[in-house]
């Protein structure tokens, strides 16, 4: 892996917090990604399972994690299975856990090959009453593929019919919200880097580039950073393009006087940054942009100083709503009457304001968290409101990651990234 080794600590408080929640005599599975195919003999790049990362620091393939804190034996109370290196796997694939690296990765003494998984396991599982199942229950989860891990609850299912089966998600959920300062330190190593790749950019955009380059710009910065690259698919979107929220052909050439849209995040040791930044392609904003740039921007720090330890995410966001509104009623794009008239199920402001403003980001991007409970020190929330106004040819949205505390305002984990509309010019300009 680019980034550098992770101090254990991390893992073993992790793996210490979920076994504290488990039933009595139950032990919990949990199994890598797959790598997938995408034809021949080729494949995708691997992308590791973030609950296994998050309770093992285990970042390679073919791995499965079994916490068993009841088990008779104590060296089977952490147990890591992983594949069996050998030096003509190091020769064509590349150097992979050993017992001793996996351990001092990890924190787990009793490390085995994968090939003795079924034995082991068989041998724990007569000794459990439970067996916790890792299923997928994000609030977002649109998963149609057969994972990994839909097999491996499959075939322990018809092996053991007689066990009693529980969840794993609630606990992940609930503890994958909260995050370790350490974690704080890996999601601010993946917001310094967005922040290099910005300013990179910034001296970069002219009018005639291509969004695809500006992608690159991106790119190049982050990998010169020990990232991996992209935490997700990254927007580029120059002129009304910006006005699909989603855009993501990065196909087209920036034009005198347009915006640039630009939704982009590096991830860190698989930790994410979500940032949005939206900058005019000349290096000037016209006065009509700066005027709605400054509207996102007063709704954007607004709704940050509501993260705090009690608010309903439901609620805060209809507060969000209401400060939208009053933007949105002070550039001319709504009247009293539209207000008056609104459909409380959608209302008027969601003609320019259509999606949320805030999401958990952590290991995955739209994050673990528990969106009907009230807000808490240790979670970490985008903050990114919007303005889309296609028959103007732009849209504008701004975005931040940002640390609730115990008291006060949040930490700000992006507050050395340009954000206000004359530090972007200056930049560009200078």
């Amino acid at each position: 892996m680019k980034y550098k080794q992770i101090d254990n600590t991390l893992f073993k408080t992790n793996r210490k917090n979920f076994m504290a929640q488990m039933k009595p005599k139950s032990l919990a599975a949990f199994n890598s990604n797959d790598v997938f195919k995408t034809g021949a003999d080729s494949t995708m790049p691997f992308k590791q399972h973030r609950d296994i990362f998050y309770l093992s620091g285990a970042d390679q393939e073919d791995t499965i994690l079994v916490l068993f804190p009841d088990c008779p034996d104590p060296a089977h109370r952490e147990v890591l299975f992983v594949t069996e290196t050998n030096e003509h796997i190091a020769v064509w694939e590349g150097e992979k856990l050993t017992k001793e690296t996996a351990t001092e990765v990890t924190g787990i003494d009793t490390i085995y090959w994968l090939k003795d998984f079924d034995k082991k396991f068989f041998e724990m599982m007569v000794q459990a009453e439970t067996i916790y199942f890792n299923t997928n229950e994000h609030y977002r989860q649109s998963v149609e593929m057969q994972t990994r891990e839909d097999r491996f609850i499959l075939k322990t299912k018809a092996q053991f019919p007689a066990h009693n089966y529980a969840k794993s998600a609630p606990i992940m959920q609930r503890l994958r919200a909260v995050k370790h300062p350490l974690e704080i330190e890996l999601m601010q190593n993946a917001c310094d880097i967005t922040n290099s790749g910005l300013r990179r950019v910034l001296n970069f955009v002219k009018p005639g580039v291509m969004e695809y380059e500006i992608e690159a710009e991106f790119l190049h910065e982050f990998i010169k950073s020990r990232s991996d690259g992209f935490a997700y698919t990254p927007i580029i979107a120059s002129g009304n393009s910006a006005n699909v929220l989603h855009y993501i052909e990065n196909k087209n050439e920036c034009k005198d006087g347009d915006l640039i849209l630009m939704d982009v995040g590096a991830t860190y040791a698989n930790y994410s940054a979500d940032m949005s930044r939206t900058i005019p392609v000349n290096g000037k904003f016209t006065k009509r942009q700066k005027e709605v740039y400054n509207a996102v921007n007063r709704v954007k720090e607004a709704a940050q100083k509501m993260l705090v330890p009690g608010n309903l995410w439901k609620e805060y966001h209809v507060e969000v709503g209401n400060l939208m509104t009053s933007e949105l009623l002070g550039l001319g794009l709504l009247d009293k009457a539209d207000v008056k008239n609104e459909d409380k199920d959608w209302p008027a402001y969601k003609k320019y304001f259509m999606h949320g403003t805030s999401h958990h980001i952590g290991l995955d991007t739209h994050d673990y968290g528990l969106l009907w409970e009230p807000m808490q020190a240790g979670n970490v929330f985008t903050v990114e409101p919007g303005i889309y106004i296609p028959e103007e040819g732009f849209g504008i949205r701004l975005e931040d990651d940002l640390v609730i505390q115990e008291k006060g305002d949040p930490v700000n984990l992006m507050g050395d990234i340009p954000i206000e509309a004359d530090e972007i010019e200056e930049l560009m300009n200078s």
